[in-house]
């Protein structure tokens, strides 16, 4: 699938932290989310994947990465390819580009940009190899869920643990941080699933490979601004995949952390 790459590099001050950010019809959110990331005390860059959203949220983007040259870049892919497939083609950019710790997050404000930084200083700092932000490790921090979706997604994560054998509470959480090294290691080729269960297979796949996931406490916020890109076939490719996911890791060799 063709995509289109715009950025400015600056080779003089290679930074060491990419926070790569899937957006579809973001134009509400996308400068914002942008330049709370940027004004974070630690130097982030920001890939965003574009899905050839209609709303002119590319042209938004575009117009941070002349504002803010070598800080702010996008690939334009051709349309709505999934949510796994945009993470995988910011993984393979940003190890492409040489940083050292690569982050997922939404656009939505749903996570809190500040909470980088926590991120971060678990990878950095404190051992972690894979950092998540967590709903669940203490409690169940949702702000403005409907109840039906909270026990949806809480209840989700417990039956994954249940067939996985995953010690993360939060197992579909899709904020996290990624030590260069895991990428590295996992197979990105190999990763299947494109919905929620992309988030999952993560956690799964890098704790086969021997490395240390941690979870982090955040509030999660539900989106002010936008429209909610969820829909019941996500939860279903999570619920019946990571059956598959199981079965499958009993015949698979899965490289390990050197």
């Amino acid at each position: 699938m063709s995509q289109l790459v715009h950025t400015s590099e600056n080779a003089g001050n290679r930074r060491d932290s990419l926070v790569i950010i899937p957006m579809y019809n973001e134009k509400e959110n996308a400068a914002a989310i942008i330049d709370a990331v940027l004004a974070l005390p630690h130097p982030f860059d920001v890939l965003v994947i574009d899905d050839n959203s209609p709303d002119g949220t590319a042209a938004i983007v575009k117009a941070k990465i002349a504002e803010r040259p070598g800080r702010v870049h996008i690939v334009e892919r051709a349309g709505k390819l999934g949510l796994g497939t945009a993470y995988i083609t910011g993984f393979k950019w940003a190890l492409d580009h040489g940083y050292d710790y690569i982050f997922e997050m939404d656009a939505d404000f749903s996570h809190n940009p500040d909470d980088l930084m926590r991120l971060l200083k678990a990878c950095a700092e404190e051992g972690a190899d894979v950092a998540v932000g967590s709903r669940y490790v203490t409690g169940v921090n949702v702000v403005n869920w409907p109840m039906g979706r909270v026990l949806m997604s809480y209840f989700a994560s417990k039956y994954v643990r249940l067939i996985t054998g995953l010690k993360v509470q939060d197992t579909t959480a899709g904020f996290a941080c990624y030590r260069r090294c895991v990428l590295e290691t996992m197979e990105l080729d190999k990763i299947r699933f494109k919905g929620y269960a992309f988030q999952i297979e993560m956690k799964f796949t890098a704790a086969k490979c021997g490395f240390k996931v941690v979870e982090v406490p955040i509030i999660f916020v539900n989106r002010v601004l936008g429209t909610s890109k969820m829909s019941s076939g996500i939860f279903g490719e999570a619920l019946f995949g990571v059956m598959k996911l199981k079965i499958d890791s009993w015949s698979r060799k899965y490289p390990q952390k050197k």
